[in-house]
């Protein structure tokens, strides 16, 4: 099997476990306290789905702050060798070799 396909297999294997988590626990409710207010009789699904959305939110900031980071690094290292190039590889002391040939090679009368 290609790796396409197990992807694929994954993916419904988890989305119906998720379905057939929600749909065996519709009935069930449990209360959040959040410390001002508690709210009753929330679906145990939807606790599950709240939770998997909060730990995206985490990741998605996590991961930028670790992008920035990244991104700020690479350009202050592009930086530095753009400068060094320009030091290292220009040479304005340089005379052409041959002042008697144009660009093209070709004999200037």
């Amino acid at each position: 099997m290609s790796a396409r396909t197990w992807s694929a297999l994954a993916i419904a294997l988890i989305g119906a476990g998720a379905f057939a988590f929600a749909t065996l626990n519709t009935d069930r409710g449990v209360a959040i306290d959040l410390g001002f207010m508690t709210l009753r009789r929330v679906p145990v699904s939807a606790v599950a789905f709240g939770g998997f959305v909060a730990g995206l939110l985490v990741m998605i900031v996590a991961g930028i702050h670790s992008d920035l980071k990244v991104r700020r690094i690479l350009r202050t290292r592009l930086a530095e060798e753009a400068d060094q190039e320009r030091v290292t590889m220009v040479d304005h002391t340089q005379r052409d070799l041959f002042a008697g040939e144009d660009r093209r090679g070709e004999e200037v009368l």
